[in-house]
C-alpha cells in the first residue's frame, strides 16, 4: 500500500519551508495562497500532525515540521539534480570534468577556456569537490585528483608533480631587502592543511629544513587554510607570505600579484593525476580532451621545474 501523501502538497511543503510565507510560497510556484494553505492542510491530515505554527503574521515549522522539511528537502534535492543529470545526458556533445576545488579554479579553469574555444560545440560541466566520483552520483567522464591511494587500473594517468614555494605579493616586501630565505619569516606566515581529507603540502618547517633555516620563527602561523586557493587568494591580498603550490601560482606571478623572492621548493609527497572512464573513449571529443589535459600536465611540470627552482 502506498503511504506517501500526495506530491504537490510535500512540493508545496517542501518550498513553504524554505521561505515561510504563504504569499512567497504561492508567488514562487505560480498558484494563488488559498491553494497552499489547501495543500498544507491536505498534507498535516495525511501525516496526522501540525507540521506548521503561526508566529505573529508568519509561520514557523513546529519542531515535527522541521524535521520532516528537512527530509523531503533532501528528497527534492535529488530529484532536481536527477532532472540536471537528464539534461546533461540530452547533450550529444558534453563533457563532464570534476576537480579538487583549487585545482579546478586556480588550475583547470584558467586553460578550459581556451580548450572550449576551440571546441565551441561542447558542453562542459565543471564540479569542484574533494569527494571521489561515485557509481551511483553524476556521471563524470574525467577527475583531475590528488595521491597515490587511487585505483590502480588503466584508466589514469600521471599529470604533474608539483613544488611549493614561498610567495607573497609584492606590496608585503615592497622596500624591504630579503637577503636570506630566514628573512621570510620575519613576516606573516600562511599555511595550508588538507587533513584528513589528504596528506598536507610541505609545511613551513619542511621548508625551512630544506633552505637551512631556523624553523622557530614558522611556528608563527596565525592563519591556517583548508583549500590553497583560499591561501593563495590572502598572500595577493597582501596577508603574508604562502607556502603555495607552483601550478596554482604561476598565472598570478606572471602577472605580477605574486613574488617568489626564493624559488628553492619543496616536493609534494605524491603527484596529481587524471581518471576517466573506461567508456569516455568511445566520443570523439573526449579523447581529445583527454590528449589536451596530458599536454597541459606536461607543460605544467616544465614549469614546476623552471620555477621551483
Amino acid at each position: 500500500m502506498d503511504t506517501l501523501p500526495p506530491l504537490r502538497a510535500l512540493q508545496v511543503f517542501d518550498t513553504l519551508g524554505r521561505c515561510q510565507g504563504v504569499i512567497e510560497t504561492a508567488r514562487r510556484l505560480g498558484v494563488s495562497p488559498g491553494a497552499v494553505s489547501q495543500q498544507i492542510k491536505q498534507l498535516e491530515d495525511s501525516v496526522g500532525m501540525r507540521l506548521l505554527a503561526k508566529e505573529g503574521k508568519r509561520l514557523r515549522l513546529t519542531e515535527a515540521g522541521r524535521i520532516y522539511h528537512a527530509s523531503c528537502a533532501q528528497a527534492f534535492e535529488s530529484l532536481r539534480l536527477a532532472r540536471a543529470e537528464l539534461e546533461r545526458g540530452k547533450l550529444k556533445r558534453s563533457l563532464s570534468i570534476s576537480a579538487l576545488p583549487s585545482v579546478l579554479s586556480k588550475w583547470l579553469a584558467p586553460r578550459i577556456y581556451s580548450w572550449q574555444r576551440e571546441h565551441p560545440e561542447i558542453d562542459i560541466f565543471l564540479d569542484g569537490t574533494h569527494s571521489e566520483p561515485s557509481p551511483d552520483g553524476h556521471h563524470i567522464d574525467f577527475r583531475i585528483t590528488y595521491g597515490e591511494s587511487l585505483d590502480q587500473s588503466g584508466t589514469r594517468a600521471e599529470l604533474f608533480r608539483d613544488k611549493v614555494v614561498p610567495a607573497c605579493s609584492p606590496t608585503l616586501i615592497d622596500g624591504k631587502v630579503l637577503a636570506h630565505p630566514g628573512d621570510i619569516l620575519n613576516h606573516p606566515l600562511l599555511s595550508i592543511d588538507w587533513l584528513p581529507k589528504f596528506s598536507s603540502p610541505p609545511s613551513w618547517r619542511d621548508w625551512c629544513a630544506v633552505n637551512d633555516v631556523d624553523d622557530d620563527g614558522a611556528r608563527a602561523t596565525r592563519l591556517v587554510f583548508s583549500l590553497s586557493s583560499l591561501a593563495i587568494q590572502a598572500a595577493i591580498d597582501g596577508e603574508g607570505f604562502v607556502l603555495a603550490q607552483t601550478s596554482m601560482i604561476a598565472a598570478d606571478v606572471a602577472a605580477g600579484r605574486l613574488v617568489v623572492p626564493f624559488p628553492a621548493g619543496v616536493t609534494l609527497l605524491s603527484p596529481y593525476f587524471v581518471t576517466w572512464e573506461a567508456s569516455a573513449f568511445d566520443h570523439s571529443h573526449c579523447r581529445a580532451f583527454h590528449r589536451w589535459i596530458l599536454t597541459q600536465g606536461r607543460e605544467q611540470q616544465s614549469v614546476n621545474d623552471m620555477l621551483a627552482g
